[in-house]
Parts: C-alpha cells; sequence; structure tokens
C-alpha cells in the first residue's frame, strides 16, 4: 500500500509537519498526490524569526549582493527544472503551461538580479534624488530616499502558478531586503513545496529569507505591524476580505492585491475576415481559453467584435477550438490539459451556467467530449466553452461573473466607442488587448481604455512576430488593474522592488545630505588633492573627490574644425547673419564640442585604473558658449557603485559617477552632466 506523502510547511528554519490533514488529488486522473499536515502552525514564531534572523541576515548584505544571491538561485532551479515539471504534471498542466510558470520563475529571478545589479546601489540606501534646494543661497536643500523596512512580507497566492507566482513576489522583497513568508493556495502547494525544498536545498539564501505556510494562514495577518507588507493574488472576493482585516487596517499595513478580471480583447471595425490581423485575434483568444486550461487572471473573457463580423469570429472561433485536444498532457498531442481540482470544475460549471442565462453557445465539445488519457474520467477536465451574448449592453452577468476556466464570451458592438464602453464595463481589468491595423484607432482607443486597464496589448501583423501576447505578464511591464483587478501593482521593474522599501523625504545641508545618501550633492565641500580623481582606484576614491581644470577659451577655429570632424554645419555655429536674428545674438559653440572640450580638461590621458567610459546621463546645456568665452569644468565623484565582478584577468572593478558642471568666465554654469565610468580595483 502507498503512503500518500504529507506536505511539509517551513518554519523557522525547520521542516514542519507529520500527520496528514487535507488529501490533494491529481487534477489529471483523481489519485491522491500528497496531503497537507495536521499539526498548526506557530505563526508567532515565524513573525519573530523573520524579525530576529531574517531581517539582519539580509541587511548584511547590500543590494548587489542580493541580486548576486539571486542570480544564483535562478541558475540553480534551472538546472534542476525537470524535478518541478514532473511534479508540475499532477496540476493538469501540459509541458507548455509548465513553461510558463516554471520557467517564467525562473526568468522572473534572472530579470530581478539584472535589475538589481544595473539599477541599484551599493549599500542598502537607495538615493531617489532629485536634490531640491530649498534656501536661496543653497545652503538648505531637499531629497528622497529609500531604505529596507525592516517588516516582513507575507505573500498569499492563487492555485493556478504555483512557482511563478511565489517567485515573482519574492525577487524583489527579497532584493529589498524584506525576509517573506510565503502562503500558496492548498490545491497545488505540493508544487510549490517541491520548490522551496529546492531553494532550501540550494543553501543560496541566508537563513529567514523564506518561510512556506502550507495550509491556512491562522493568526498570521494579527501579528504584523505598519513595517510589514502583505500581497495577495486571487479572487476580487478574497481580495476585498483580506484588504479590511482589521490588523491590517488598523496597523496601516500595506496591502497589494492582484485579483482576477474580466479581461478583454477588442478586434478593430478596420479589421475585415481575411485580414491577417482577424487570425491574429482568433488565434490570440483561442490562446488565452486554452493555455492553463483558461485558468489564468490575465486571460481573455470577453471578446468584442464588431456586429457584422460576429457570425465569422464565432465560427473561425469554434473551428480552432474544436481541434484543440484535451485530456491527460503525458499523451501526446494534447494541447490543453485539466483544471486545477475537482472543485475547479464544479465552480466553473456554476458559473458557465450564470453566464448561459444571459449567453448562448457557441461551442462547448458537445455531448461527446472525452479527454484522452487512462483515467481521465477522473481528472477535473473541462470542455472549452465559447458563449455569445448578443446584447451585451443589456446584460451585466457577462460583465460580472468569471468563470475561471477555459470560458470567454463574445459580445457585438456596433461602432468603436460602444466597444471602449463594453470594455470598460469589466469595472477594472489586468489587461486589454486591442487587435487593428489603423494608428488613428489605435490613438484614440488606448488613451480611454487605459483608465480601466492595468496594460494594453495593440496586436497588429507587425507586433506580431515578436509579441509575448495578451496573457503574460513580464518583469519590466506594470503587472496589475484598478478596481475588479484589485487596484495593485506588481513587477514593473525597479518599480516592484521599491514597493517593499520605505521613502522618506530628508532636509540639510549639502554636506549633510551627501553624508546621509552616499552620493555627492552639489553645494556639498569637494574634497580636493594633488592626485587627480582618475588616477586613483575604486577603493581608494572618496565621494566628494573633485578636480578643477584649467581654463579654455573658445575660438572661431574651434567651432569651424568641430564642424569639420562632425558634419555639423547648423547655421546657429557657422551663419553669422541668421545668429544675429536669433535668440542667443551671436554664432555659438556646438553643445557636444563644450562636451567635447570639458572632457579634454579633465581626463588624464595616462594609462591607468579608469579603464572605460560608458554613458552619459542627466546632461544638459543650459547656456549657450560664444566665440571668446572661456570655460572650466570642475569633476566630482558622485556616487559608487561595487558590482562584485571582475575582468578576464580577475581584477575587480566598480562603476562611479562622475558629476560635471562646466562654467564659463561669469562663473555660470553652461553643461551639466554625469559621466559614468568603469574603475578598476587595486585588488
Amino acid at each position: 500500500m502507498t503512503t500518500t506523502p504529507v506536505l511539509q510547511s517551513h518554519i523557522a528554519g525547520r521542516w514542519f509537519g507529520r500527520d496528514a490533514a487535507q488529501t490533494l488529488r491529481s487534477a489529471v486522473n483523481g489519485a491522491p498526490v500528497a496531503a497537507t499536515h495536521a499539526e498548526a502552525i506557530d505563526f508567532a514564531e515565524a513573525v519573530q524569526h523573520a524579525r530576529r534572523v531574517g531581517v539582519p541576515a539580509l541587511l548584511a548584505l547590500d543590494f548587489q549582493q542580493r541580486a548576486a544571491r539571486l542570480k544564483a538561485l535562478a541558475k540553480y532551479l534551472a538546472e534542476r527544472k525537470e524535478q518541478l515539471y514532473a511534479v508540475s504534471a499532477h496540476t493538469g498542466a501540459t509541458r507548455a503551461d509548465g513553461w510558463i510558470d516554471i520557467e517564467g520563475g525562473t526568468g522572473t529571478l534572472f530579470a530581478y538580479a539584472g535589475i538589481g545589479g544595473n539599477e541599484l546601489p551599493s549599500g542598502n540606501l537607495v538615493h531617489e534624488g532629485p536634490v531640491v534646494p530649498l534656501g536661496k543661497h543653497g545652503a538648505f536643500a531637499g531629497t528622497h530616499i529609500l531604505v529596507p523596512r525592516g517588516g516582513v512580507a507575507v505573500h498569499i497566492n492563487a492555485f493556478n502558478f504555483p512557482v511563478w507566482g511565489l517567485l515573482e513576489k519574492f525577487a524583489p522583497s527579497f532584493l529589498a531586503g524584506m525576509p517573506c513568508i510565503a502562503k500558496p493556495a492548498t490545491a497545488t502547494s505540493y508544487l510549490t513545496e517541491a520548490l522551496v525544498r529546492l531553494v532550501v536545498e540550494s543553501k543560496l539564501l541566508p537563513e529567514g529569507s523564506l518561510q512556506l505556510i502550507i495550509g491556512g494562514t491562522g493568526d498570521l495577518l494579527d501579528r504584523l505591524d505598519g513595517q510589514d507588507v502583505v500581497t495577495f493574488t486571487g479572487s476580487a472576493d478574497t481580495a476585498a476580505k483580506l484588504r479590511t482585516h482589521p490588523n491590517l487596517v488598523r496597523a496601516s499595513v500595506p496591502f497589494n492585491a492582484e485579483a482576477d478580471s474580466l479581461n478583454c480583447a477588442i478586434l478593430a471595425p478596420d479589421v475585415a475576415p481575411g485580414d491577417e490581423e482577424f487570425d491574429l485575434f482568433v488565434k490570440e483568444v483561442a490562446r488565452e481559453m486554452t493555455v492553463k486550461a483558461g485558468q489564468k487572471c490575465t486571460a481573455i473573457r470577453r471578446a468584442i467584435v464588431p456586429r457584422d463580423r460576429l457570425d465569422a469570429v464565432a465560427q473561425a472561433l469554434a473551428a480552432r477550438l474544436a481541434k484543440t485536444v484535451v485530456g491527460d498532457p503525458a499523451v501526446e498531442g494534447v494541447r490543453m490539459g485539466a483544471l486545477a481540482s475537482h472543485a475547479q470544475v464544479v465552480d466553473v460549471a456554476a458559473r458557465v451556467a450564470q453566464l448561459r442565462a444571459g449567453a448562448e453557445v457557441v461551442y462547448d465539445g458537445g455531448s461527446g467530449f472525452a479527454p484522452v488519457g487512462d483515467g481521465t474520467r477522473n481528472g477535473a477536465f473541462f470542455a472549452p466553452t465559447l458563449l455569445a451574448c448578443a446584447r451585451p449592453l443589456e446584460v451585466d452577468a457577462v460583465h460580472e461573473v468569471e468563470a475561471f476556466g477555459p470560458v470567454s464570451t463574445l459580445m457585438p458592438y456596433d461602432d468603436l466607442d460602444e466597444a471602449l464602453v463594453l470594455a470598460a464595463r469589466g469595472q477594472g481589468s489586468l489587461v486589454g488587448t486591442l487587435v487593428t491595423r489603423d494608428a488613428a484607432v489605435a490613438a484614440h482607443a488606448i488613451p480611454r481604455a487605459a483608465a480601466t486597464h492595468g496594460r494594453l496589448l495593440v496586436l497588429d501583423r507587425e507586433a506580431a512576430a515578436e509579441s509575448t501576447g495578451h496573457g503574460s505578464p513580464l518583469p519590466p511591464l506594470k503587472h496589475g488593474g484598478p478596481g475588479r483587478a484589485g487596484g495593485g501593482e506588481e513587477l514593473g521593474g525597479l518599480r516592484a522592488v521599491k514597493h517593499y522599501l520605505q521613502r522618506a523625504a530628508v532636509q540639510g545641508s549639502p554636506s549633510m545630505l551627501r553624508a546621509v545618501t552616499g552620493e555627492h550633492v552639489r553645494g556639498a565641500q569637494v574634497l580636493d588633492s594633488d592626485v587627480h580623481p582618475f588616477r586613483k582606484h575604486f577603493e581608494d576614491l572618496r565621494i566628494g573627490d573633485s578636480l578643477l581644470t584649467h581654463r579654455r577659451t573658445v575660438t572661431e577655429a574651434d567651432i569651424v574644425a568641430f564642424g569639420g570632424i562632425s558634419g555639423d554645419y547648423f547655421y546657429m555655429h557657422f551663419d553669422e547673419i541668421a545668429a544675429k536674428d536669433s535668440a542667443f545674438g551671436q554664432r555659438i559653440a556646438h553643445g557636444y564640442f563644450v562636451l567635447s572640450a570639458a572632457a579634454g580638461l579633465f581626463v588624464s590621458p595616462a594609462p591607468g585604473p579608469v579603464l572605460a567610459n560608458y554613458g552619459l546621463d542627466t546632461l544638459r546645456f543650459v547656456k549657450p558658449v560664444g566665440i571668446g568665452d572661456t570655460i572650466r569644468a570642475r569633476l566630482t565623484c558622485r556616487r559608487k557603485t561595487d558590482r562584485g565582478r571582475a575582468d578576464a584577468k580577475g581584477v575587480g572593478q566598480g562603476v562611479v559617477a562622475w558629476d560635471v558642471e562646466v562654467t564659463n568666465q561669469h562663473g555660470e554654469l553652461v553643461a551639466s552632466y554625469d559621466i559614468l565610468t568603469l574603475v578598476a580595483k587595486r585588488g
């Protein structure tokens, strides 16, 4: 007799749970896969461990070091992905479905490792800036900083993405220095447990970084305070309940929700059968119905089409769905698997019944629907179901009831503005798609739709070759939506990390702001020395190390020579008469000549620690430089970032941002910018 394995929580650095409680069954054939544990979790211990062990351990590393740990973890998991695919099959996922979840999860870790390495500083403070003068004489200023909250991130996830759902929340919170307590949905928690076991076995994370809850959250939310954060992915109804939890309200605990929504796709009136865009629309809707068996919070639930194209779209979609092989993902040729649980089948069927009160069935597999594969009679399968609502402005249910499975409803419109009204009836959506070949249609529709959508895809034949699709959240772009969709934001590149940091305004003298932010602030005392800053290795450079250059007078010969080299013969530089009639009243030097001349003033030409100049930031030409004007530059070490990298010879490197101020003979600022250089370490 085979014993069903008991899942364990990972609490306070140990695996916990031995006695079986709820049996979790395979979505494919109904066989037992695992059981939750019966023992109650001590959530006071979990929170205390996160605060007393996790927070100090994470903050012993800086942003750059945590980014490096994320990258190492992503590699570790990617090398062991087949272990997760084997478990994922029990959720009803096809290989393609599993790729979205598993490799989408590790891909998100890689993405945030890159974001942390490229966009965050050394240390644990982000200077958000800009510095704003608050006095008349430059002695008082203000700015903004972001610092770790010193609390715990509680992540409550849905059943549909057991791997990606945990990792996409964990990555930015880990970067921000917040230990995580993750609670996956019970139905597919066996896959999340397999993931966390790999994470723990890797020994790549500081102790207390990640804890796992199998089962309910008990009194966990009662134990949080204002330094903590709660995030949730799931139904809009559950999000509403959690949002009003008495302790979360009382302690003003930040709460971020990403809820399922009635997302739409609009076929624009300029697209007709036979157009490439028509086929793209049909393919996109069918794909969103069948990938993950439609169990995506971003899936297309409402397909909005011109009234005179309704029949053509319905026929094309029905034909495409009829070709979709449903069954055991282990069987070759299967394109759609099962719902995640048998309870989900009951829920989807009930909601389809509600929708059918105001819509007719276009396709549902018919009475002969039979998933392929042994034992699938006991699986959690549901046929792809396409409905059509002839009067969508009059039927509320199609805009309010979501069947979280392979279900979508066609609805006709008479003009584009009516289509946008129908889209807005979803009361807030994660994503919407507009399929059009007319740029004017996109320019009209997208700004209006943006008010009720978190993300919008404009799909045409040009974008199709590289489009990631309607339903794919991407690490660099915001994921979340207004209203019913939860009103929250996830991902979005660095934005997600900032959700887990505390923003504070800081006021003081430029010197004090430099001390706090770790960055040079103009107006602070600079550190002049006999050693040129470009002759110093990364470790030896101090914030504020500075060089005031000698002077150079700009001549007509300079302008003529630069024009000849660059090919820039703009009239302001060469036409004496036209220049006199301009706002400047005279010929002026090329802005990029001023830039080049400044480099000639401050660069130390001999080989040394500065290895490369790889960019300019914040470049502004403030005042014109005329013939006969004299310029000089001040170069100051603004910011240092140690990325922990070395070249092929093992020599360490860091990134240094230099503040450059170019002034004229009157002391007036004529150009301002930062240059970024790669600087060698001594070792």
